[in-house]
């Protein structure tokens, strides 16, 4: 379901809404910890859950991961972070097909930060320049299949 029919459905019921945000850690350990907690987490009804994006597309396959966790094992509304930083096509659509084979339809699209080390953003490819570069791409792709957030 997209979050902003479940915000919707919320505010219909007048009953409050909130989410949690998941950061995918750096090591294979910390993120059978988080999924564990996500599972205990879950217990708390959240409206959904979104899983970010390191800087640099350095989290790509444990947040494309994470995200398919939450969605599928734990049945969490969840919304993935994408970002431009050192995505090329390639990357975006495969990201964007693990995000659809879970089942997610949220997707938060940002530009993104430099990679860690580096003092300035770059681009990698010029499809991918600024989050509304992602959201047309999306919708190109997809039609209105995600609900797109940006940043």
């Amino acid at each position: 379901m997209k979050i902003v029919d479940r915000i919707a459905q919320k505010k219909a019921e007048g009953k409050p809404y909130y989410s949690f945000e998941y950061f995918p850690p750096k090591t294979s350990q910390g993120l059978s910890n988080l999924i564990d907690r996500i599972g205990r987490m879950q217990s708390m009804s959240p409206t959904f859950v979104t899983c970010t994006w390191g800087a640099g597309g350095s989290t790509f396959e444990k947040t494309t991961e994470l995200c398919a966790v939450a969605q599928t094992v734990h049945g969490l509304e969840t919304c993935m972070h994408l970002t431009c930083t050192n995505m090329d096509r390639g990357k975006v659509d495969d990201a964007l097909k693990e995000a659809k084979n879970a089942g997610i339809q949220n997707i938060l699209a940002l530009r993104g930060d430099p990679p860690r080390g580096q003092e300035y953003w770059t681009q990698v490819d010029d499809t991918f320049v600024h989050a509304i570069d992602l959201v047309r791409y999306i919708r190109q792709q997809y039609g209105d299949y995600f609900c797109i957030g940006v940043a």
